[in-house]
């Protein structure tokens, strides 16, 4: 191709999957990542649908994804008892395969790590796009020129923020928070004491908290407007938790109690980036960084999706990333329009109790969840994937 070096912001999903198809397409590929190391845990994500198999099958990780993903665990509705209302299947929640997060960020890192350059512990601090290139100065490393710069630097992307404009412009606040708490002894000890891998869901309006399975984090997510935090300060975020869920009745109490023993805890908005285009000169998004919806269900397969659109794309078109990045724009554009609908909050912690049963009596009749299923299964499955030039194995 006529591109040379490619610097990607972000080394979570999209990130090094996009890195994954260029240094196999012959690029010299940089990821830089703001985090000293990887991020462990997190919550579960999924895949369904022949597209999605037939990108990490060409990927090589299908079967590494398997033997490690979590299981089709149920998720069980109960009330303040632990008395079950519904059950939200494993089918629905996990999609045809789940891994965790952290798990799958681990298997796209190992598969690229020897030949892909990663810079941890640093980020972009600016970028100045020249007629040969994009120059880019980092808050720790010394600058450097790349031909192309990827953004797969999540909702709050650094990224988009320098290359399009301020976050506000892009991103919406849906009404809703979320926390993901892993290593909690509250959480093991649950998992261990009931029959299966299952999960135990509680809702009162505004406010749902999750007890995972074997292998899950706890979730939580509350009703809010937007919130001004320090998103590096892990305590203060805590207390935000600790706050939302006072007076909370079911085991809520005993998990709070416990957030200081737990090993990883993040804390984020529920909301939603809406962006027309992907791209500005050499610039380019992928991921929730162009198309993100928290917690809707897409996320993970649109950023893998996107990577192989993208880097296909490229090669495609021998490097004029003009070309490429007008047809990637037009595929992901018409893909992603399900991260534009929706939001999950709604839906994970219904405002009212009117609204709380509703949705559990989605899961008492089989026709309405085969509906919702369907539903999705043709999200995941609405694109036409060109058949990309082979790169070399």
């Amino acid at each position: 191709m006529q591109i040379n070096s490619v610097l990607i912001s972000g080394a979570s999903i999209a990130g090094p999957a996009l890195a994954y198809w260029l240094d196999r397409y012959g690029c010299a590929v940089t990821v830089v990542e703001r985090n000293a190391a990887l991020r462990p845990g997190g919550q579960a994500v999924d895949f369904k649908g022949a597209t999605h198999r037939k990108v990490l099958e060409e990927m090589g990780i299908l079967a590494e994804i398997e033997r490690r993903q979590t299981g089709k665990t149920d998720l069980l509705i109960v009330d303040d008892g632990g008395t079950r209302l519904a059950t939200i299947p494993g089918e629905f929640i996990g999609g045809d395969v789940e891994i965790l997060r952290g798990d799958l960020s681990e298997i796209l890192y190992e598969r690229t790590r020897d030949t892909v350059e990663y810079i941890f512990g640093d980020s972009i601090s600016s970028l100045t796009e020249t007629a040969t290139g994009v120059d880019v100065e980092f808050e720790n490393a010394e600058p450097r020129t790349f031909d192309l710069v990827v953004g797969a630097d999540g909702i709050h992307s650094i990224v988009r923020r320098l290359a399009f404009g301020p976050e506000s412009d892009y991103v919406k606040h849906l009404g809703y928070y979320y926390a993901v708490v892993g290593g909690s002894p509250v959480s093991n000890d649950a998992a261990e004491t009931r029959e299966r891998a299952v999960g135990l869901m509680y809702n009162v309006p505004g406010r749902m908290a999750v007890l995972g399975g074997s292998k899950a984090p706890e979730l939580y997510v509350f009703a809010s407007g937007p919130r001004d935090y320090d998103r590096r300060d892990v305590e203060a975020q805590k207390q935000i938790l600790v706050d939302a869920f006072a007076g909370v009745g079911w085991q809520v109490p005993e998990m709070i109690a416990a957030l200081p023993e737990a090993s990883d805890f993040y804390l984020d908005a529920i909301a939603r980036v809406a962006m027309d285009r992907y791209s500005t000169g050499r610039v380019v998004l992928i991921g929730d960084s162009a198309y993100g919806n928290t917690l809707g269900g897409f996320g993970t397969g649109l950023g893998i999706v996107g990577a192989y659109v993208l880097a296909g794309e490229l090669a495609a078109a021998d490097g004029d990333h003009r070309i490429a990045f007008e047809q990637y724009n037009i595929v992901m554009h018409r893909y992603a329009k399900v991260a534009r609908k929706g939001s999950a909050g709604p839906f994970l912690a219904p405002s009212s109790p009117l609204r709380l049963w509703l949705r559990n009596a989605t899961f008492k009749y089989s026709f309405l969840l085969n509906m919702m299923m369907k539903m999705t299964d043709n999200y995941a499955n609405d694109v036409d994937l060109r058949d990309y030039p082979l790169p070399p194995s």
